[in-house]
Order: C-alpha cells, then structure tokens, then sequence
C-alpha cells in the first residue's frame, strides 16, 4: 500500500513538473513572441523574459525582433534615356508588428519572397524613370530614398518596416560598357585636341604681343640712344669750340697727340708720309706754331675721334 502511495506520487510529480515545463516559455532579447490559443492569436510579447501559456491549449510563435537583410539578386532595368544597367541592390528590415506579419506572409522566407517582389517592381519603377547619370552619378542617395519609401509603404502591410533600401552596383552590361567606355575617350581625346588648339592660339597671341612689345621698345631705345648720342656730340663740338678759342696751339698739339695715337695703336699699321708733312710737324719741331685757321685741326680729322675728350 505504501509502495503504490509513493509511485502515485512520483507520477503526479512528474505531471506537475511537466506541466510546469509545457507552461513556462522564454522570449530572449532578440524575439517578440506571439501567443496563439487554438490556432487565434491572443497575446503578444514584445519585452524579454520567462512568461506563461496553458499547456496543450496555446502555442507560441517566436518572430525575430533584429534587423533582417534581404538580398536582392541582379537584374538588368532600362533607365529613361533607354540605357540598360545591371543593378545589384539590397534591403534592410525589421518586424515590427508580428500579428500582422504572422496573418500576412507566416514566415522570414515568406516576406523575403514578397519583400523581393515589391522591391524589383519599385526599382524598375524609380530607374525607369531616371537617366543613366542621374542613376550612376548625381541622384544616385535621392533615387535610394524614394525606393525605400515605396517598398516601405507597400511593406507596411506585412507588417514589416523598411529601414534601408541601398543600390550596391548599378553598370551597364558588359558589351555596352565596352562601347560607351570607346565613346568616353574619343570624346576626352577630342576635348584634349580642342584645348591644345585653344592653348596654342593662345600662346600665338602672347609671342605676337610680346614680339610687337620688344619692337617698339628696341624702337624706343635706339631713338632715345640717337637723341643722347646727338646732345653728347653737339656738347662736345662745343666743349671743342671753348677749348679752340682759349688756347689755339694747346688745342693743336692736343688734337695731335690724339691723333698719333688712335692711328698708331695696333701694331701693323704702316703710314707713307712725308717726314716734313703737317702730320708730323710737332715731331720735327714740338713748339711749331698753330697752323692756319682753315687747315687746323688737320692731323685729328685723319683719326678716329676720341672716346670722351680730356678736361
């Protein structure tokens, strides 16, 4: 009796702790849990912790509470300007209501399939109506936005909210690539060729300038130069004239000496004259007289004329 008494109490026991165990349920951090009684959703969990349900009469769904990645496989999406591109996008979400994504689409395979779906349609929608550099280059984070909106007010449905919708690779095919990079470099090397024209005209004008420039400068100088060296001689004609009226033989026999000396100073020159010859006279006698008005100063118009007279 007392045997059958303890293994009664081992079975009621063991009920009790499974019971326990079929009641006792944990939602973790990264879960929101849904509560079904009979297949009808009665409750929803959306804070971590231990919670209760009834054994045999309610279930529980766990719905993921982290932020989901969908990938998004390429496809080819004509842009307005009819250019075919290879666009590579992805999404990121996150379940925010799970009644509505359990009533709506059941499972994470499911909204990736229908998320899929709206996010193709919405891409070709957007790109479609943009051109290919307002897709590659200049409103590439704006056509991003609004995709992102459209696929989130589709979503919302599923109860699934959109955070980022993010275009990975967006190029042209591989044949047209080819093509328009050939283009791309004709179009540079003739933007070169019409800068180097640009260029050369340019330098064109400014040696043209440049020379007319130095013409008349040179111009300017010589005439300044003839100016001074026509003031410079008429002050020494005068200087001359001073030095004529003040000492008549002085000036001579000055005249003279210059005269030896700018018609001896190389060393090959060799003179005919007559040893008596006016030239000479001052060789022959050093206190000759002056010689007459008309023929004074005859030996220093035969030299070159002297670099600057002598005070």
């Amino acid at each position: 009796m007392k045997n059958s008494f303890g293994l009664v109490l081992a079975v009621v026991a063991a009920l009790v702790l499974i019971g326990l165990y079929s009641a006792l349920f944990t939602v973790y951090q990264t879960q929101q849990a849904l509560v079904l009684r009979f297949g009808e959703p009665v409750r929803i969990i959306e804070e971590p912790g231990l919670n209760v349900k009834i054994p045999l009469v309610d279930s529980v769904i766990f719905v993921d509470k982290r932020i989901l990645d969908l990938e998004n496989p390429s496809q080819e999406v004509i842009a307005a300007d009819q250019k075919r591109l290879v666009v590579d996008a992805f999404a990121r979400y996150r379940i925010v209501n799970p009644l509505r994504f359990y009533q709506s689409v059941g499972t994470i395979e499911g909204a990736n399939s229908r998320l899929a779906t709206i996010l193709n349609s919405s891409l070709r929608r957007v790109l479609g109506e943009s051109s290919f550099t307002q897709v590659v280059r200049d409103q590439r984070e704006a056509l991003m936005g609004r995709i992102r909106d459209q696929v989130n007010r589709e979503a919302a449905g599923f109860g699934i909210s959109v955070i980022d919708v993010r275009i990975r690779r967006a190029d042209l095919p591989e044949a047209n690539s080819q093509a328009v990079f050939q283009r791309m470099q004709t179009e540079r090397q003739r933007e070169a060729a019409e800068i180097r024209a640009q260029g050369a005209e340019a330098a064109q004008t400014i040696r043209a300038r440049s020379d007319r420039d130095s013409t008349i400068i040179v111009a300017e100088a010589n005439a300044t130069a003839d100016k001074l060296r026509g003031e410079g001689e008429a002050q020494r004609n005068e200087i001359f004239a001073q030095a004529y009226t003040q000492d008549r033989g002085f000036f001579d026999f000055y005249r003279s000496m210059q005269a030896y000396e700018a018609s001896m100073k190389s060393g090959d020159t060799r003179m005919l004259l007559a040893p008596d010859s006016e030239f000479f006279r001052f060789f022959n006698n050093p206190a000759a007289p002056a010689a007459a008005p008309g023929s004074a100063p005859a030996p220093a118009a035969a030299a070159p004329a002297p670099a600057a007279p002598a005070n």
